[in-house]
């Protein structure tokens, strides 16, 4: 039997506030029903659910998402200006530029070839 991915999840300080910033970068919606502690995002695809943890980021993610973009300058403008701080710009094989998220976590937004 072969697994799926049923959802990508969170750990959070404030679940609805990072659950709106995916929301926003992924185009896709928050679920109803929202809050601090608990919110999900669906559409086409897994979940993102967020939950609320009580204690913070303490290092670097040892898993990351890593985001195709047809044009990565653009998309990664637009991620800024939602919340999100680049962290550092790489080119091996593929340009990408390694972001964090309002609450640290690190993802990649990627070159579309």
């Amino acid at each position: 039997m072969a697994l799926t991915v049923h959802a990508i999840t969170f750990d959070a300080d404030d679940a609805g506030a990072l659950a709106r910033f995916w929301g926003a970068a992924l185009d896709r919606p928050v679920q109803d029903g929202a809050s601090a502690e608990f919110a999900a995002v669906g559409g086409e695809g897994p979940a993102y659910l967020f939950f609320a943890v009580p204690e913070g980021k303490t290092a670097k993610n040892r898993m990351h998402l890593d985001l195709e973009a047809g044009d990565r300058e653009a998309e990664v403008e637009r991620l800024v200006s939602l919340g999100a701080s680049r962290l550092g710009e790489h080119e091996q094989g593929v340009r990408w530029t390694v972001m964090a998220d309002l609450e640290g976590n690190e993802f990649c937004v990627v070159q579309a070839r």
